[in-house]
């Protein structure tokens, strides 16, 4: 390890991840090495989580950047910028509202599906509560319970 060990991105959620696989491979270590030297850190990463977690393009959780950082060697404020960016990324993908999809014929089925499944909701309710389905014609003379044990 004579050379720094790369910077996380707070871009993306791929850069992120593509990131973790450069510290991984800066690292030197295999899955097993990583897990054994998390756990002597006092953090838990199964070799398994960590293949999982480079393997796909979704934001690790920050318990196990943590793990995952701290196995590969990265202390201190660089293991901290790791944190950092980390949460940059998610609070950025949380605040950001989604793209309107204007135009779209699938956005415009998916609306006209939803009013259509309302209108039937709202069909099949009114003609329950005009029949009487919803109310109790009988009434509760006597009620006797008794609890035997």
């Amino acid at each position: 390890m004579a050379t720094a060990p790369p910077t996380p991105p707070d871009t993306d959620t791929a850069a992120f991840v593509a990131a973790l696989r450069r510290l991984k491979a800066w690292s030197g270590l295999s899955y097993r090495q990583l897990e054994r030297r998390a756990t002597e850190a006092g953090h838990t990463l199964p070799y398994s989580t960590a293949a999982t977690m480079l393997g796909r393009e979704r934001l690790p959780r920050e318990q196990l950047v943590v793990a995952f950082v701290v196995a590969c060697g990265v202390r201190d404020d660089e293991a901290e910028a790791w944190v950092d960016a980390r949460t940059t990324i998610a609070c950025r993908h949380v605040a950001a509202p989604p793209a309107p999809n204007t135009g779209s014929k699938q956005s415009w089925r998916s609306r006209w599906a939803f009013v259509g499944a309302a209108a039937l909701v709202t069909a099949l309710l009114g003609g329950a509560v005009a029949s009487g389905a919803f109310t109790d014609d009988q009434e509760v003379h006597e009620t006797r319970t008794s609890l035997r044990l």
